[in-house]
């Protein structure tokens, strides 16, 4: 009688672990086959909205590829062409945003704040003055950069310090109203302003470093 209860606790501890081997390929079958998001699906904007389906350019430099110095503080200290596509139906208006989050300090470093563009703008021309409103684009107003007091409004250029170099990000918003706001703003008045409103986003990424 224990010889035979034997023989049955043996059968049932083979079952067991044919059992086990079988749910855990099937698992592993699972996992394999799971998709991963894209990664389209997970660049979401900043504000946690929408994905970033508006292409950046420069004809100045690529994605990745460093600044001219023209366009530095060691240079001419001027604004890089930019163009963009991929502008969303329903735009009723554009912000831009460059700032560098390799600066030696807590909260990236702001170059650039200019908003109320039109939504029909294809770009920013070379140059923008550094001024409250530009005459190009038409109706546009800038905000503060990092600089002191000033000297803090429009574009100012990479001046990293000597060493490594930085990445600067030029992201640009599509907004689903205008904001019409006053120019002056800084980036995290400009980010609050925009919050909620935000239809889509790009950015193009390029370097500089000071030897």
């Amino acid at each position: 009688m224990a010889k035979l209860s034997s023989c049955r606790l043996g059968r049932l501890v083979v079952v067991g672990l044919f059992a086990l081997a079988f749910l855990s390929c099937q698992a592993a079958e699972h996992k394999a086959v799971t998709p991963t998001p894209s990664a389209s699906s997970a660049a979401t904007s900043s504000q946690g909205e929408k994905t970033m389906t508006i292409v950046i350019t420069s004809p100045a430099f690529r994605e990745g590829s460093p600044i001219p110095k023209k366009h530095t503080g060691e240079g001419e200290d001027v604004s890089p062409p930019l163009e963009w596509t991929g502008v969303p139906e329903g735009t009723r208006q554009l912000a831009l945003i460059c700032d560098d989050p390799d600066a030696p300090r807590k909260e990236p470093w702001v170059h650039w704040v200019i908003y109320n563009i039109p939504a029909d703008a294809k770009g920013l021309p070379e140059g923008v003055e550094r001024v409250a409103q530009p005459k190009q684009p038409a109706g546009c107003a800038q905000g503060k950069n990092s600089w002191p007091d000033g000297e803090n409004l429009g574009y100012r250029g990479p001046m990293p310090p000597p060493g490594k170099p930085h990445r600067y990000y030029f992201k640009l918003y599509a907004l689903d109203q205008p904001l019409d706001a006053l120019p002056g703003l800084t980036k995290e008045g400009l980010l609050s302003k925009m919050a909620g409103h935000v239809l889509a986003e790009g950015q193009l990424m390029g370097t500089y470093q000071r030897k």
